[in-house]
C-alpha cells in the first residue's frame, strides 16, 4: 500500500487537525486516542510517512527506528502504567482492521486490558 499524505494522522502533523498531544520530539507525536478503550489509550505516531510496521523497519533509518521506539517508552514512563501492565498494538493491513494508513501504536494500560483475542469461533 502506498502512502497517502492525505489521511487523518498526517494532516495531525501539519497541525490541520488539532490534537490532545502527549509527547513530541524529532521522531515522534503521540496523542489521546478520541475513542479511549482505556484509562490510558495514546497514539504514537512517526513523524515519517509510513503505512505500516513493516514498511516502518525497512524504510526509516536507525535513528527514526530508535527515537520512535523511546517516545513509545516515554509515554508509558509518563503514564505510569508499567507497573500494572500494559498493551502495544500495531494493526497492519485490511485484516487487521488498520484504520488509518500511517503507521502507529497504541499504547493502552490503566485497567486490566482482558485477554488479547476472542476465542476463535
Amino acid at each position: 500500500m502506498s502512502y497517502d499524505s492525505s489521511n487523518v494522522f498526517a494532516k495531525i502533523l501539519r497541525g490541520e487537525i488539532p490534537c490532545k498531544k502527549v509527547y513530541e520530539d524529532d521522531f515522534a507525536l503521540a496523542f489521546n486516542d478520541i475513542n479511549p478503550q482505556a484509562p490510558t489509550h495514546v497514539l504514537v505516531i512517526p513523524k515519517g510517512p509510513y503505512t505500516t510496521y513493516d514498511d516502518f523497519v525497512s524504510s526509516a533509518d536507525d535513528a527514526e527506528i530508535a527515537g520512535f521506539h523511546r517516545a513509545v517508552l516515554h509515554v508509558i514512563t509518563a503514564a505510569e502504567i508499567a507497573a500494572g501492565g500494559y498493551r502495544l498494538i500495531s494493526n497492519s493491513g485490511v485484516e487487521a482492521h488498520q484504520e488509518v494508513q500511517h503507521y502507529h501504536v497504541h499504547v493502552l494500560g490503566g485497567r486490566d486490558l482482558g485477554a488479547m483475542l476472542n476465542a476463535p469461533e
